[in-house]
């Protein structure tokens, strides 16, 4: 191990407050019995499969970041199989964790302070000597209030005081390491550690999809997604005490290779400095931050990401990222590709496929930006059982082209209602008339539920030709009433009655062309 900062520099030890994520409450899960609460590190570990259920963080990509957290202490306690034949034993037999209780318990009282003047848990502590005359208010470590990093001319409301329980700026922290988007830090380069420490890197999860397979207790969950392997790695417990090489901020570095998945799943994203205060209950909390540019990795191998779903084929491939234009169950068939083509590497969907039919779940996680401000969690989770992999990529695939052609086939009906009921358009207005009666909104927004009761009949064991069937009645009739809710608008005239009548004509003839899907044809039209 090797220091990177001189001590004396700092305060001493003595002198920080003292919260410690192994003994405070800090992480929120769902119990058995469907309360929410926080407990401690070691509880979480000791109760993973008596009464835990899942993890139940404030937005879905904090929830990762928490499960991001404790995979990195499974892995640096060798609580992972060390080979891929023990990894299928580990899961049936409900391995338990004590290894990782045990190392946490090892480590020194001041090692996993949040708090500590040298060495504070996850963060980096050569900002110090600079929190009093630059730290900002804690809007700029929670990534839903940070926005790009700089919004307002002023910054004003970066300045508020709003402090942070010491368990939610925790969190807040993991998250920031996990997700934090690329930008601008507000920090001074010149007034603090080197100029680039304001060039703020996508973080690991930022620009893809993440996804867990769910089991049926939080224990499942982190064995089935810890993968076999010998070499663990280092935990990144605090970025001053490390045997792991640092970069500077001097100019931007090289990224640094991974020594293994708990120095991936632990890795600093951020350089972050929390500043205690108490709080107006006697609690110990969070007024101040700083927050700058972390470290850089080199690009990780296969064996390093082993839930990434690919999305095209050959050199055109690339990892499946959360989109604004595509609700993430439209992408589904991607996510089922990865199980049925599971041969092609060793991974989490060639692991999944030996659980010998034991269904579970796949949640995908992703965060939608547009290029620096963070606007909204992507969530959802499909349904998965081992032999059915190739029913589930059809249907998933099947389904989505569905939903497609309804939504073009509404587009085109309300084009056909517009030249009636516009017959002399400016061609400015042309778009937003045409909206007007395009029901593709409503349409999107209604498919998700029949997909996923698809998807739901699948794993139970319908035909997939049978769900399907359902499937398509459902989108063609809901389509047809979507429809005609918007046509309600249009005058009681003549006018108005020929534009309803010819887009509603429109979409049952497209429902009914040859080259439409047989699903979305009605069972009266067929020979």
């Amino acid at each position: 191990m090797r220091t990177l900062v001189e001590p004396s520099a700092l305060p001493s030890a003595e002198a920080a407050p003292w919260w410690d994520p192994r003994v405070h409450p800090c992480i929120p899960v769902v119990t058995a019995g469907g309360r929410t609460e926080s407990r401690t590190l070691l509880q979480v570990f000791r109760t993973a499969d008596e009464d835990i259920k899942t993890l139940a963080g404030s937005t879905p990509g904090e929830t990762v970041a928490l499960f991001e957290f404790l995979m990195a202490i499974c892995y640096a306690s060798k609580s992972n199989p060390p080979v891929p034949e023990g990894w299928l034993d580990a899961v049936e037999n409900r391995q338990p964790f004590d290894l990782a209780m045990k190392w946490l318990e090892d480590q020194p009282r001041d090692s996993w302070n949040l708090f500590h003047s040298t060495e504070p848990l996850g963060q980096n502590s050569l900002l110090a000597p600079f929190m009093g005359k630059h730290g900002v208010g804690t809007a700029q470590l929670v990534i839903e209030h940070v926005g790009d990093y700089n919004q307002f001319f002023d910054h004003h409301h970066l300045e508020h005081e709003n402090p942070l329980t010491a368990e939610r700026a925790f969190r807040a922290m993991l998250t920031q390491h996990t997700y934090g988007l690329s930008g601008r830090a507000r920090i001074s380069g010149k007034a603090t550690l080197g100029d680039t420490i304001t060039n703020l890197a996508t973080g690991r999860l930022g620009a893809r999809i993440r996804v867990i397979a769910l089991g049926e207790t939080l224990g499942d969950t982190l064995r089935l997604n810890l993968a076999p392997t010998a070499r663990r790695g280092t935990f990144n417990r605090t970025w001053t005490v490390s045997s792991l090489p640092r970069r500077d901020f001097a100019t931007k570095p090289d990224g640094r290779p991974v020594d293994g998945p708990a120095d991936l799943h632990s890795v600093l994203g951020r350089s972050i400095l929390l500043r205690p205060c108490t709080l107006a209950n006697g609690e110990t909390g969070v007024d101040r931050v700083l927050v700058g540019a972390g470290e850089l990795l080199a690009q990780l191998p296969d064996s390093l990401v082993q839930d990434v779903v690919y999305t095209g084929t050959g050199a055109s491939a690339k990892p499946l990222a959360p989109s604004p234009a595509r609700a993430l169950w439209r992408e589904a068939h991607a996510l089922y590709s990865a199980v049925a083509d599971r041969g092609k590497r060793l991974d989490l969907y060639h692991r999944l496929a030996t659980l010998a039919e034991r269904p579970v779940s796949l949640w995908a996680v992703g965060l939608i930006a547009n290029k620096t401000a963070p606007l909204s969690w992507l969530s959802d989770t499909f349904p998965y059982c081992p032999g059915r992999e190739e029913d589930l990529r059809h249907a998933a695939h099947t389904g989505s082209q569905l939903a497609e052609y309804v939504a073009t086939s509404l587009g085109k009906a309300a084009c056909a209602a517009w030249k009636i009921a516009y017959p002399n358009p400016k061609p400015a207005d042309k778009k937003p008339q045409i909206a007007r009666f395009d029901a593709s909104p409503e349409h999107w927004a209604a498919t998700e539920q029949p997909f996923h009761i698809l998807l739901d009949k699948v794993v139970t064991g319908t035909s997939v030709v049978e769900g399907l069937q359902a499937y398509g009645a459902t989108l063609a009739e809901s389509a047809t009433t979507f429809l005609e809710r918007r046509l309600d608008s249009l005058p009681a005239n003549a006018r108005g009655f020929q534009a309803r009548a010819d887009a509603l004509q429109t979409l049952a003839s497209e429902f009914g062309k040859p080259k439409a899907p047989d699903q979305l044809k009605s069972k009266e039209k067929r020979p």
